[in-house]
């Protein structure tokens, strides 16, 4: 059975493993220097901000979200723990904290993207570039509670 809950300071290691081993396994398209470099922003930002975790029966983080404003800033589910229900039910949880939810995807990653299509997300908009200027053209999504 699957819990969630608020990451510990204690969990930020085995956080960035997750998203380390998540990224390996869907993310192809980055090239290695790229990766490098975000890997070093992400080891920063999730070594101080608690995320969501959605954890096992052990209590063991398999995957976590964080969420800002109705918008998920991040979900990344260990490649160990895919095809689990993991990721759906983070975006479950995110709908009981916000009724309109967004999230912004790499339009590169075709799990990801058929993912959120498949929990009923809706592309909304495009844009050429990544948050940071990178070349990985992103698609915004959304989705209303109940939709």
């Amino acid at each position: 059975m699957l819990k969630i809950r608020m990451s510990r300071p204690t969990e930020a290691p085995d956080i960035i493993k997750i998203w380390k081993r998540s990224v390996d396994a869907t993310h192809d398209f980055l090239t290695a220097h790229d990766r490098q470099e975000i890997e070093k922003e992400v080891v920063g930002f999730f070594s101080e901000i608690p995320v969501w975790v959605a954890t096992n029966q052990d209590d063991q983080p398999l995957g976590f979200m964080f969420l800002h404003d109705g918008h998920l800033e991040a979900l990344f589910v260990d490649a160990s723990a895919r095809g689990l229900g993991v990721g759906k039910r983070l975006i479950s949880h995110a709908l009981t904290l916000h009724h309109d939810l967004s999230v912004d995807v790499n339009e590169q990653n075709q799990q990801a993207v058929g993912f959120y299509q498949h929990m009923g997300f809706h592309v909304s908009g495009r844009s050429e570039q990544d948050n940071q200027g990178r070349p990985y053209p992103l698609l915004h999504l959304s989705k209303a509670k109940g939709m």
